[in-house]
């Protein structure tokens, strides 16, 4: 069943899945099916990469069947995130492979190429009525270190999965960004037809998620 809690109201229509796309910190402790998360990570495959590379890879903890690797992923986050992301059935990271297979030169595209396979990965799991947040606040040490991750592989981001959860669940000032509603730039503030322009002013506070 979709997610329908928050849509995203754009000034053009778009795909429903893609107003359904939101990163919860509310999850509920329902697991996920391993057919399921395997379904999740497929779509990553769909992803278009530089020279067909596919240079993604992902680390993915579940609480249920790989609980080690699970709470490596959850102590490798910053603790303001760890307050909410225990609450996810899965934890996952998503690394590039930083140089290309058919030659060893460096691949600029990599990171890249890992955002729009984890993007399509979130789609596909907006359409099976779950949800993905993706994050930046993680040491990137810890998860070099606690997983032997070899060189030439880059941690990207750390990401939570499951089915959404009661925002009431959260502490206070979580539980409000979780039900606040979700604003994106206008287009004129990021397509540009014909030149670069001079914009008067750029409405960074309007990035939420």
């Amino acid at each position: 069943m979709a997610d329908t809690t928050n849509l995203l109201v754009l000034e053009s229509p778009i795909l429903p899945v893609l107003t359904q796309r939101r990163s919860p910190r509310a999850y509920s402790s329902q697991p996920v099916p391993a057919d399921v998360l395997k379904q999740v990570f497929a779509a990553a495959s769909s992803a278009a990469s530089c020279f067909g590379e596919q240079p993604w890879r992902y680390l993915v903890g579940t609480r249920a069947t790989s609980p080690e690797a699970y709470n490596k992923i959850l102590t490798s986050m910053g603790e303001f995130n760890q307050v909410w992301a225990k609450s996810a059935p899965v934890l996952a990271v998503s690394i590039a492979k930083l140089h290309f297979s058919h030659d060893d030169n460096p691949n600029r595209h990599a990171l890249h190429d890992v955002g729009q396979a984890t993007a399509t990965l979130a789609i596909q799991a907006a359409e099976l009525g779950l949800q993905v947040h993706q994050m930046a606040g993680f040491s990137i040490d810890k998860v070099r270190t606690a997983f032997g991750l070899p060189a030439g592989y880059e941690p990207v981001a750390v990401f939570t999965l499951g089915y959404p959860g009661d925002p009431a669940s959260l502490p206070d000032g979580l539980r409000d960004k979780e039900i606040a509603p979700r604003v994106r730039k206008p287009l004129a503030e990021f397509m540009f037809e014909g030149e670069w322009p001079t914009p008067a002013t750029e409405r960074y506070d309007q990035a939420t998620v």
